[in-house]
């Protein structure tokens, strides 16, 4: 019996670990990506500084780290087939958050269809940075939806993109930049410098996952056409470079209005709106937007174990 190729080894472990994030979720304590969370809330205490120099080193640091670390990993343990593929199957279970995202929403959802709005707005920061103080039950619905569109991006497909693109040190080093951006990358008084770095290398990161999460929520879609024409017409509208793809794709495809104004503490946004001409959102609409990401989320484990076998087999032939 051949050994496994290398791009097979990482295709096994990518779909192993997509399983045990489907079965097991994320632990409860000791995950790997609260560690790393820990250790960069240590090291941003040591070298804060109010400027855009500090943030990028502190960047270049907690990024340079897991990166080299995860290659050396990948390295040692991937000598034999087994190991390389044990090792991307940790690695794709510890970056994916998938079904840790659709619980928590469904959980909201059960609060709001229960007329638990106290409930709702407790429960509704674990999934996103706003203010649910002041929301009411149609809001905090559409507050679920954006986030569920905005993290199968972010916790599902734009990690495993950066697995095809680069196997297990990719998954691992794009989750660290994910984690960084949520820690510092947002527009706080501390963190408006500082975190500048953060920021701008997660939407590089995020942009390639960002394009194939709407294309892959298009496929997806009860009615792709819809899906399609809303995120072609309204995902640059977004002030993210790559929020407003997965927002204005999902929002065609589950037939809602997203976008509007938003409240985080103290700040004010108004964003465009998405999908201006449709219905808004209800409660009934956050299992919907749980059940697309399901399948965007398998759709996206497919294309880029393809993807990344292919791309192995190219640099074979290449000579690279």
């Amino acid at each position: 019996m051949r050994p496994l190729t290398r791009a097979a080894a990482f295709a096994l472990g990518a779909v192993a670990g997509y399983a045990a994030d489907a079965r097991f979720a994320d632990p409860r304590r000791g995950h790997p990506v609260a560690l790393f969370g820990s250790a960069a809330t240590r090291l941003e205490r040591r070298l804060w500084r109010d400027d855009r120099a500090a943030g990028t080193a502190y960047t270049a640091l907690c990024v340079g780290a897991v990166a080299a670390g995860a290659l050396a990993l990948d390295r040692t343990v991937g000598r034999r087939p087994l190991g390389r593929a044990a090792l991307a199957a940790a690695a794709t279970w510890t970056v994916l958050g998938g079904t840790s995202l659709t619980r928590e929403a469904r959980t909201v959802g059960r609060s709001l269809a229960a007329g638990d709005l106290a409930a709702a707005r407790e429960r509704l920061p674990h999934l996103c940075g706003r203010d649910p103080s002041a929301l009411d039950g149609q809001q905090i619905a559409r507050a679920v939806v954006e986030s569920v569109a905005e993290n199968t991006a972010d916790a599902v497909v734009n990690a495993l993109t950066w697995g095809a693109l680069a196997g297990t040190p990719g998954l691992l080093a794009f989750r660290a930049v994910n984690t960084l951006d949520a820690m510092v990358g947002h527009r706080s008084p501390r963190h408006a410098r500082f975190g500048w770095a953060s920021a701008r290398l997660d939407d590089v990161a995020g942009w390639p996952g960002a394009r194939l999460t709407a294309l892959l929520t298009v496929a997806a879609a009860p009615e792709p056409a819809t899906a399609w024409r809303i995120w072609r017409r309204d995902g640059s509208a977004h002030p993210s470079p790559n929020a407003g793809q997965a927002e204005s794709a999902f929002a065609g495809a589950v037939g809602v209005r997203l976008g509007g104004t938003l409240r985080y503490g103290e700040r004010l946004e108004h964003r465009p709106v998405l999908g201006a001409e449709l219905r808004p959102v209800t409660v009934d609409d956050i299992e919907r937007a749980c059940t697309l990401s399901r399948r965007v989320g398998a759709l996206a484990l497919g294309t880029t174990v393809a993807g990344h076998v292919l791309l192995r087999l190219l640099g074979k032939r290449s000579g690279t």
